[in-house]
Formats: C-alpha cells, structure tokens, sequence
C-alpha cells in the first residue's frame, strides 16, 4: 500500500536483527502462562540449554578466494524443492500465540519456498490450513493405532498432505515446571495474579476471547475452551500413551502412502530399525529439550544418526536451531535440513505472516553471508570437512602451523 509517496508494507524494524531480537519482542506480547508454554522446558531446562551449547561447540572452516558468488541454498527434502534447508516444525496450540498463527506459518513458509509441518495440536484444521496455502505442506500426527490416527492420516491425505512426520518422544508429557508454576494448562489454572498478568495484555486477550483458536480443530469440531479441553483429554488419552510401541508405527507405515518421517530419534539404534520397516527419514529431535531434561542435545546425537542410516534415509534435526550457522554446522554434519519451532512462533507472535517471513529472511540472510565467508558454494557441497571441533582449534591450528613451510615449498617448486 502506496500512501504519499510512503510505502506502508510492513517491514521488521531495524532492532529485530536477529531470532533472539524477536524472542525478545515476542515476550512482552504474552502473559506469563502462555510464555511459558512457548519458551519453557523440562525441569531445570538442561536439555534446552544444551540443544543451544553444543552448536557453539563446533568451528567452521573458512577458505579465501573462493570465487564462487552468491551461493546456493536450494535443496530438497521428501522430493519437494526448497529454496533453503530451513522448516518450520509442528507446534501445537499456536493460537495461543497468535490466532491465525497456524495460517501464517503455512503461508510464510510457502512464500519463503520452503513448508510448514502442521501439528497434529494445530489451532487450524488440516483443511483449513491446506486451503489458506496449498502449496503441499506436511503433516504431523502422534502414533496411535485406532480410528481417530486412520482418519486423521486420511483427511490429511484428502487435503493434500503427501508427507507425514510421526512424533514418538512423547509417551508422556514431560515435566515442564514453569507451566505448572504459571497455570497453564488446558484449562488454565485462575488465580486474582495470573488475572492480573493476562490483563497487561488486552490485545492478546481480546483476541484469544473473541476468535478462541486455542487449538485441536483436528480432533473437534467446537472452538473456546471447552473445545480446547475436550481435545486435549482426547490427545492424551488416545494418541501419547507410553504403550506405544513399533508395531504401531509399523501400522502406520502400511496405512500411509506418502513419505514418511519418524521425528524424535536421539539413538542411532532406533533410527536403524525406523529405517528398516520403512521410514524415508528420520528427525533427530529431543521436542525442543521439552521431554527428558539431560537428553542428549540432537546436533551431539546427529553424527551417530547419520552414520547408522547412511544413505538409506534422509535425516533432518530438530531442536536448538537459532542462527543460520547453526544450520550449516547441520548440515556439515550431515543433515539434510533443519526445523524450528520457537523462532517463527515469535515471529508470529511478533508481525504474524509477515513476521514468520521476517525470521525466516533472517536465517536466509545468514546462511548466504556465512557460506560466502567460509568460501563454500552452496548447501549441498557442506559435508564433515567444513566444521571442526573447537577444543581441537588449539591442534588443528599447530597442524596448520606445521604443514605451512610444506605448503611453501610447494608453491615455490
């Protein structure tokens, strides 16, 4: 919109610069209990911060006079071409956030030329989401064998979904202390204080009361609370059990015709059987350290995936992803992409469509600047010689130092 000369498009102003800029002006939109359930963890959130720490564990290489030019993201995951090897990963009740949250997601990504997995939890139908943007995004759905998983892997296979990736790390829900500190929960937990909190934020409240997309449009035809509840004691009753075995994902396989990707792999034992009955890809995942507090953080758990697997299956990671570097170290060790969750919840929290865009445009950005400054070409040519270990830079830069008068030699014979 051109009003006076002035463009009136929205754009991310200059102070959010990076995912931790929006993180940060997505917290002052939220109450406290909706905060939590956003950015929070299990327990004393160790998992959390490893999935974040282990990517500062690792150096990347960088080559000068490259000549390569602008460098290439592109890629694919399940035959489907992506402009940047960046998802967005399922997130349940995003309208707590925002309420069309699920909508800009799906068109956010489209826009970006990459997807939206939509969650199982979506505050959006399948349908709904698939025709607000129908460019083929995946679909995520917590095993269980029964009729509420058939129709589901149906409807999302009527509406478009080719893909399905199956969530298996929540047999139980994990123990997220900071919800339980500010009530949240499906029902919220009221007290006078918490009350007090949510009216800091009439925009969101206003909001949440008037469109009451809280989420499990997938599993209910209501909307407001109610709904949101009896969804909720449908999910936890029906489709996370700790019963769940691999005769159901088994099950699962025979039923969906698509690709299939088994998300919330940590052990490369399992993503070998995973890959065995069939799965075309595996997620290396701990659900954002939301589960087992002291898991292992999933760019540490990558490596061993990749070498099990092999070729036989693509691997994508999942988990602590907040940087474009953090994507190429990735996929140096051997992903083919990654997902986030929290960064574009914040951007939709934040500026909503535009807002997903913005975060996204941000990982965009990185990744080229740093792939340039490395002097690699593109994404595809990332492979284990591009990352090094830095406890081992103090070795590798005497090797480097030892190799130097070699090297002189060389070039002067």
């Amino acid at each position: 919109m051109n009003l006076f000369g002035f463009d009136l498009r929205w754009t991310a102003p200059e102070t959010l610069v990076t995912v931790e800029d929006y993180r940060r002006a997505a917290r002052r939109r939220l109450p406290a209990m909706v905060w939590s359930y956003v950015d929070g963890g299990a327990e004393g959130l160790e998992t959390l911060r490893d999935n974040r720490e282990a990517f500062s564990r690792w150096a990347l290489r960088a080559r000068m006079l490259a000549g390569n030019g602008t460098p290439s993201l592109a890629t694919t995951v399940a035959g489907v071409p992506l402009s940047m090897p960046v998802l967005f990963a399922p997130t349940g009740f995003l309208g707590l956030s925002q309420w069309q949250g699920d909508l800009h997601a799906a068109r956010a990504a489209a826009a970006a030329g990459t997807r939206y997995v939509v969650s199982t939890a979506s505050s959006w139908s399948l349908e709904e989401i698939a025709q607000a943007s129908p460019e083929g995004h995946f679909f995520q759905l917590y095993p269980r064998e029964g009729d509420i998983a058939a129709k589901l892997m149906r409807r999302a296979w009527n509406a478009g979904y080719r893909t399905m990736m199956v969530t298996v790390d929540v047999p139980v829900v994990g123990n997220r202390e900071a919800e339980r500190h500010t009530g949240m929960g499906i029902p919220p937990v009221m007290t006078p204080r918490r009350m007090l909190n949510i009216a800091r934020y009439p925009g969101w409240a206003i909001n949440a009361l008037r469109h009451q997309r809280i989420g499990g449009r997938n599993l209910v035809n209501g909307a407001g609370i109610a709904a949101a509840v009896e969804a909720a004691e449908i999910q936890n009753r029906q489709m996370v059990q700790a019963t769940l075995n691999w005769n159901d994902f088994q099950w699962m396989r025979e039923q969906w015709k698509g690709k299939l990707y088994i998300k919330g792999i940590l052990d490369p034992e399992d993503a070998v059987r995973a890959v065995r009955i069939g799965a075309d890809g595996v997620v290396v995942s701990n659900h954002g350290g939301r589960q087992l507090d002291f898991a292992l953080s999933s760019l540490e758990a990558l490596p061993g995936v990749v070498a099990a697997v092999g070729n036989r299956a693509e691997v994508l990671l999942d988990s602590g992803v907040r940087r474009g570097t953090d994507v190429l170290k990735a996929l140096a060790l051997g992903a083919r992409a990654v997902m986030v969750g929290r960064p574009y919840v914040y951007g939709v929290t934040v500026g909503g469509e535009r807002g997903a865009r913005g975060v996204l445009d941000i990982f965009r950005t990185e990744m080229e600047r740093s792939l340039s400054l490395m002097g690699c070409p593109s994404v595809e040519a990332l492979d284990r010689s591009w990352v090094v270990p830095r406890q081992a830079g103090t070795q590798h830069a005497a090797a480097q130092r030892e190799a130097t008068p070699v090297l002189l030699q060389e070039h002067a014979a």
